[in-house]
């Protein structure tokens, strides 16, 4: 067990950064400051560091000490370079069997860009029209909008993330989120200097139990929950859960922010939180997970009664999302293209989940049928650093639990299921991977 404590500590000084106690740029406490007050050596301290300063979290220097370095995406979210290459770190849909069918719509908006609406500034975060079709793309998936004028647009889900932290907190405010998320929402909190409050979770997601204790203890100001097909570990809210969290937010004076972007994945139509308490939750959905990366169409579905003032902070940091891709987003919206290619998608997903279970049969694997990802348990001894690395040898590309923002230390990495473009290729890559499993679990 010794051996492993300076990488126990390693994840603690993370969470540390990811929490905010530490900000981009700090230094970190001399070795053996940190040592006393984590009751361990200067030596052990030390070998934490230097790990760290191998994963580029921080950056040392001789007689100076260890400063906190700002974390890219990038480490830990691969982009696709190329259609043969083993990328099983990226989570975005299957775009070959689309491009057709999003060309063709592109292609016919194209030559018809006649409305002098397209080519102007428009109220609200965008046009009228395109939030109309955004409330009814987030009510197919079970959303409840009474007001579909409340649906605001934004760049994709990360800029609605981005602003909505943005607004409703401040600099030094507690976030609660799940103990392993997106570290999408982590580089917000971090570039922003918000608190991350991480909570206990299980195999459905957060812990209303534990939200409500950390809601005492912590007092934050907004909490950020992924329902449905949670990222990395795949985990859903059934209905009681969901009503559950929505009571203790009903409790606290906190915010609720829903991500539900994954919500077509679901094998049932669940009611999102957001129905529960509309008066207290934001409710984020998009495309970029179901038709394209490319196509950065964000919905926000926000309270009555803070509409407006969302409509004018998107204003006044964006002034307007670019009508024209939101056009063509509506034409597929209103042709029902977007939900057959959603539901596609989720038809690929499943089928991936099939060709993982035959070929990693003995891995410890949590994932739903229809998950775009899977969150591999690694076998004891193997270290997430260890199978990276040799994974990266092999030209796959996977990520490591670290980057998602737990608390302790988690023996796994997340595994991408539709990034890699060929089916031949994908099973490829799951030979290998379970070849590497079996082999690191050797040794």
């Amino acid at each position: 067990m010794d051996n492993y404590k300076y990488q126990e500590i390693a994840v603690q000084i993370r969470a540390a950064i990811d929490a905010g106690d530490y900000l981009v740029g700090s230094k970190l406490p001399a070795h053996r400051v940190l040592a006393k007050k984590m009751g361990t050596t200067a030596v052990t301290v030390s070998k934490a560091y230097q790990l760290l300063a191998k994963e580029r979290v921080v950056e040392s220097f001789v007689g100076k000490g260890s400063y906190v370095l700002a974390q890219r995406l990038d480490n830990v979210i691969h982009a696709q370079q190329a259609v043969d290459e083993l990328n099983f770190s990226i989570l975005q849909p299957l775009i070959t069997d689309t491009v057709r069918i999003i060309n063709q719509q592109l292609s016919t908006s194209l030559n018809s860009f006649d409305d002098a609406s397209l080519f102007s500034y428009s109220e609200k975060s965008g046009l009228l029209a395109h939030r109309l079709s955004g409330a009814k793309w987030c009510e197919h998936y079970g959303l409840h909008v009474s007001n579909p004028e409340q649906v605001l647009l934004t760049n994709g889900a990360q800029n609605a993330l981005t602003s909505l932290i943005q607004l409703y907190s401040k600099e030094g405010d507690a976030i609660a989120v799940e103990a392993l998320t997106y570290p999408g929402i982590l580089a917000i909190c971090k570039h922003l200097r918000r608190r991350v409050i991480p909570v206990a979770m299980d195999e459905q997601g957060m812990l209303a139990d534990d939200l409500h204790l950390q809601c005492i203890k912590q007092q934050p100001v907004m909490v950020i929950v992924l329902p449905s097909q949670q990222n990395p570990t795949g985990a859903t809210m059934q209905s009681a859960r969901r009503k559950a969290i929505s009571k203790v937010v009903t409790t606290h004076d906190i915010w609720l922010v829903e991500d539900d972007i994954y919500a077509f994945l679901n094998d049932e139509k669940l009611s999102p939180i957001s129905n529960y308490i509309p008066e207290k939750s934001f409710y984020i959905s998009s495309l970029s997970k179901s038709i394209s990366p490319g196509f950065r169409c964000g919905y926000i579905k926000a309270p009555i009664d803070q509409y407006l003032k969302l409509a004018d902070f998107i204003r006044a940091t964006l002034w307007l999302v670019s009508p024209f891709i939101f056009e063509v987003a509506t034409k597929l919206i209103e042709s029902k293209q977007a939900f057959e290619i959603a539901a596609m998608q989720c038809a690929i997903a499943r089928e991936r989940q099939l060709l993982v279970s035959e070929y990693l049969p003995q891995a410890k694997i949590e994932r739903q049928n229809t998950s775009y990802s899977c969150w591999l348990h690694l076998p004891e001894g193997v270290t997430p650093k260890q199978f990276t690395n040799a994974a990266d040898k092999l030209g796959i590309s996977v990520s490591e639990a670290a980057y998602f923002n737990s608390a302790v230390p988690v023996n796994s990495v997340r595994l991408s299921v539709m990034s890699v473009a060929k089916e031949s290729l994908f099973i490829d890559g799951l030979k290998s991977i379970n070849h590497l499993l079996s082999t690191l679990q050797g040794h």
